[in-house]
């Protein structure tokens, strides 16, 4: 059966040797749901590919100018927050579930988004929030881009993470001005995972439901977070800041940032800075200058 206008083939990934995947990828339902909202939006399975934020980036820079969803089944060179990796190669197909949205956005600010982003993941995933300290787990944020399992009596684990990139593009044959690209990566744990060389345990989507996979929980995100994004493009980060804090990861706590400085997270504000209570006062810190980890007690 051939695809549907805007659809790679499928179930046959692309951007290497066939792969042998049992799993069915909604690629199809999504292209249905989204492409009447969504002029020109296309969605491809990728059986490897060095990473999908950087491929989606590629292919803007050559000239793609409809909205792409790219899913890959691994990833070479999987890309975190301030250049940290995030691999997949070696896992079975479907362990984890990486994928990249690239759509044109033009926001009032940019401010929150990556926490926008990161609290819509959340919500798509776990609708109502357990009881803190029960035995389920509860997908908790860590400010400003990281999703966190914490509860069901085990030390809390890394879910997956956020990594937000924009691009300014001319449109073909135009000479009008630049458009506003942003290019939204996840990346999740779906199945256990071993956790030597991480810097905390690992947490995946089976800890919350044996039933997941990854097709089961790409379908389920992907039109939250275009609903999300839009969204965000009206109202910005501001509305979210009492929903974010009933899942914040940080706040209370003892954390120490990346440049040395010390203090409690405080919450965050309505554009989304971090709030730390420090020994010269109140705080306000922006995900592009550091990175922050709860302090350990010795």
């Amino acid at each position: 059966m051939s695809a549907a206008p805007g659809l790679a083939p499928t179930p046959e990934p692309t951007g290497g040797a066939p792969v042998n995947e049992p799993l069915r990828w909604p690629l199809e339902d999504l292209w249905q749901a989204l492409a009447p909202r969504l002029p020109g939006f296309t969605a491809e399975l990728l059986a490897t590919v060095d990473s999908t934020n950087t491929e989606c980036m590629r292919r803007l820079r050559s000239g793609q100018s409809e909205p792409l969803l790219l899913v890959a089944l691994a990833q070479t060179a999987g890309r975190g927050r301030m250049g940290r990796a995030w691999q997949s190669v070696g896992a079975e197909p479907g362990a984890a579930l990486t994928f990249s949205l690239a759509l044109p956005l033009a926001p009032r600010s940019w401010s929150g988004l990556s926490l926008a982003v990161g609290l819509c993941v959340a919500q798509s995933l776990q609708a109502e929030l357990p009881a803190a300290g029960g035995r389920e787990p509860r997908i908790a944020l860590k400010w400003p881009n990281d999703l966190w399992l914490q509860g069901a009596g085990g030390p809390e684990r890394k879910l997956g993470g956020i990594l937000v990139e924009t691009a300014s593009l001319l449109a073909p044959n135009t000479a009008g001005p630049a458009a506003r690209w942003v290019v939204v990566g996840v990346g999740l744990n779906v199945a256990p995972r071993s956790s030597e060389g991480l810097s905390m345990p690992a947490g995946c989507l089976h800890e919350l439901d044996a039933r997941w996979d990854a097709p089961t929980a790409l379908g389920r995100v992907v039109p939250h977070l275009v609903d999300a994004l839009e969204t965000f493009a009206t109202q910005g980060f501001a509305p979210l800041v009492a929903p974010f804090a009933a899942r914040d990861a940080l706040a209370g706590r003892a954390v120490r940032l990346s440049d040395g400085r010390e203090g409690v997270a405080a919450g965050v504000g309505p554009d989304g800075a971090l709030h730390l209570q420090s020994a010269a006062g109140l705080v306000q810190v922006s995900s592009a200058e550091v990175s922050v980890r709860p302090v350990v007690a010795s």
